[in-house]
């Protein structure tokens, strides 16, 4: 994605972007000299790593999240500077420099290095000394914490730092706090015996999942972005939809659907895609605040997207103990019927706008596109191949797909060098630097993820430590058993925490927190919550959070290429991913959503597209639009339609109807009468509308 960017028109609006993109998933240190070599070296070596794993080289679990954090570390130390903001004390200015590695941090990534590896290089001794760590096992593992602490705050932020800081002050402190709040607390001994010297902390499942299955994916996505794929998925969606009314808005939903498949990141899906689609959709009629808002908010959804999903997929399969496959089944309908309802949602702007799609000169052609880029799809669908025929786990199909972009990127340039006018053994050669440079990207992108699920891991472990039980307590307490109340505290405490954390730290903090409590507390008030559908509750706000006002970064990204105002982008943005926040609550009460005990296929269809009748009808409703502009009336109509098909168990009881999949029905014929009620009021927008632009051009 990088070169990619780099080869746009200079923009002050894309390159403030760009630098956003930067900051939160590059190294901020640009050096020179023989110090330009050490990150991606490192890079290098991690990535062909995490390959040996996955095809020949066989390593204790141990000792593969201690060798994934220590690479990790080491990459944080020498690639961001201490402080962003520059330091102009003299003697300290070491602290901010960005043209150099400073000594200190070479040494301080050395030592990180060391202490991530303790757990393996003495892994028999600590195997013998489990529950009675000697000093030197203290003094390592608090050291450990410590520089996790500040590896976390110059990568992701201090908030993730401060929330397991605080954690770890209230495992200590917990016998002194008021009575509803008490613990037992813990000793030192234990806290760092379990936090930093076994698998139950800082080397527990998220780091586990991070070094087994998610890099491997980051990775993939990596590679599928410096072979080209990304511009590849943005001409193809711009082909497909942008003649139609509204087009390079429906193109961009598209198009970062497919980009969420190789990106993890939603200010950098925003950039990659946001970079066309949004000054075409300014083009067409979309004011600067809508245009940047949708991107905004489809960009953002991106990561709901199967068969990926992000780095929390695989750690929920490990949660809730689920085959990884269970785990997309049950995400599938939600996060598709999102992206129908995004659809929806930007025919609705371009009907009230009265606009129009980009000519036939304007787009690329569909054929040329995808002659150009059709082997960018065949990793992709051999990716899905081995998860769902052969059914082989994750890692090993994200391996087996790796390698067949590989070669894919190995010989790109050859079939092109007559086209390009340059030699065989000079297209080999690119083919050759493409592979290297993506592999250094891959690990480059997982620092952060690694760091995150090592740091979140700290929450984890306090948790365990009895936490667990205290906080179903509070949270009983504070939704006075009402589990409607309950839900909206979860989903507003994962909102917050959003504002600090990525996607994934904010999913595990949130999901070992409140994921049984839910459960629990589901069952006491008479709902049977799956645990998968509370892991999702969970995962879905924790992804809300990225343009959540006021500290969206995927809108500031947005409102940057747009020159829109942030804050009412995050806002604007915020509103069209409603949809999107009514859909956890919605598959709380009816599981079928998740396919839950839904085994037929031809169900399975009926369900999904009933769910994007209601997200459809969620959306107009919420937007005071669904042919025409709605009457108060059409709009409660609207909100009925939406619960009946979120809800249709609880009208079937209400209105004695055995089957309540025939309730479905009842939803659709309430939808009809709505459009023949605005039918004859669309035609007179659209009759002013013309009139409107006849006017305009003086006909």
């Amino acid at each position: 994605m990088d070169d990619q960017l780099k080869r746009l028109p200079k923009d002050e609006g894309l390159e403030k972007a760009r630098r956003m993109v930067e900051e939160e998933e590059m190294g901020l240190r640009h050096v020179s000299g023989w110090q330009r070599y050490i990150v991606p070296v490192v890079a290098l070596s991690w990535s062909l790593f995490q390959l040996s794993l996955a095809s020949w080289l066989l390593l204790d679990s141990t000792y593969v999240r201690a060798i994934h954090l220590a690479f990790a570390l080491f990459l944080i130390f020498v690639s961001f500077p201490t402080f962003k903001r520059r330091v102009s004390i003299p003697g300290l200015r070491w602290l901010s420099a960005t043209d150099r590695i400073p000594l200190a941090d070479l040494v301080i990534a050395l030592t990180a290095t060391v202490l991530a590896l303790y757990i393996a290089l003495d892994y028999e001794g600590l195997a013998a000394r489990v529950g009675m760590p000697n000093v030197r096992d203290m003094i390592v593992g608090g050291l450990l914490v410590v520089i996790l602490w500040e590896a976390t705050r110059r990568v992701v932020g201090p908030a993730l730092a401060i929330i397991g800081i605080v954690f770890t002050l209230y495992a200590f402190f917990g016998p002194y706090m008021p009575d509803f709040l008490s613990f037992k607390g813990v000793s030192v001994n234990r806290y760092v015996g379990q936090i930093a010297l076994t698998t139950e902390g800082i080397y527990g499942v998220p780091i586990y999942v991070s070094a087994k299955i998610v890099f491997l994916y980051v990775l993939f996505g990596a590679l599928l972005e410096k072979a080209g794929a990304g511009r590849f998925f943005i001409d193809l969606a711009m082909s497909l939809l942008g003649r139609y009314k509204g087009g390079p808005a429906k193109a961009a939903v598209l198009s970062s659907g497919l980009t969420g498949l190789i990106s993890g990141s939603s200010i950098a899906n925003v950039v990659t895609t946001g970079t066309f689609t949004i000054p075409l959709m300014k083009k067409v009629g979309y004011p600067a605040k809508k245009a940047a808002a949708i991107e905004v908010a489809v960009s953002t959804n991106g990561q709901l997207m199967p068969p990926v999903m992000g780095a929390a997929a695989f750690i929920i399969a490990e949660y809730v103990n689920l085959p990884y496959l269970e785990v997309c089944k049950a995400a599938a309908i939600p996060a598709f019927a999102s992206y129908v309802a995004l659809f929806f949602l930007t025919h609705i702007e371009a009907g009230k706008l009265g606009m129009r799609g980009l000519t036939k000169a304007e787009l690329p052609v569909f054929f040329s596109v995808l002659r150009q880029g059709a082997h960018y799809l065949v990793p992709i669908l051999y990716l899905l191949y081995e998860l769902i025929v052969p059914r082989h786990s994750p890692d090993m199909a994200a391996f087996r797909a790796t390698m067949v972009l590989l070669i894919i990127m190995l010989f790109q340039h050859l079939f092109r060098a007559s086209e390009k006018g340059v030699s065989h053994a000079r297209a080999f050669y690119d083919g050759i630097v493409d592979i290297v440079e993506g592999l250094v990207a891959g690990a480059r992108n997982m620092v952060s993820v690694a760091v995150a699920t090592a740091a979140a891991g700290i929450v984890v472990g306090v948790v365990t430590m009895g936490l667990g039980g205290l906080v179903t307590d509070i949270i009983d307490t504070l939704s006075m058993g009402n589990l409607y109340m309950m839900l909206g505290i979860v989903a507003v405490a994962s909102l917050i925490l959003g504002m600090g954390l990525p996607t994934t730290a904010n999913y595990i903090v949130m999901a070992s927190l409140t994921a049984p409590a839910l459960v629990t507390l589901a069952d006491l008030n008479g709902f049977a919550v799956p645990l998968i559908a509370a892991h999702l509750f969970c995962f879905y706000f924790g992804i809300l959070a990225d343009d959540t006002p006021p500290v969206g970064l995927a809108a500031y990204a947005a409102s940057a290429i747009a020159r829109s105002e942030p804050i009412p982008t995050g806002v604007q943005g915020f509103l069209y991913d409603i949809r999107t926040a009514a859909l956890p609550f919605m598959f709380i009460f009816n599981t079928d959503i998740l396919l839950v005990g839904i085994d037929s296929f031809a169900l399975a269809v009926y369900i999904f597209v009933m769910t994007c009748v209601g997200t459809c009808a969620f959306a107009a409703a919420t937007q005071g639009w669904f042919i025409a502009s709605n009457r108060i009336h059409e709009t409660g109509l609207l909100l009925l339609v939406c619960a009946i098909m979120f809800r249709p168990g609880f009208f079937g009881r209400l209105l004695h109807i055995d089957n309540h999949y025939l309730c479905y029905l009842l939803g659709v014929g309430l939808l009809f009468v709505l459009y023949v009620m605005q039918k004859p009021r669309e035609r007179r927008h659209e009759a002013q509308l013309r009139a409107r632009v006849q006017k305009e051009l003086g006909v």
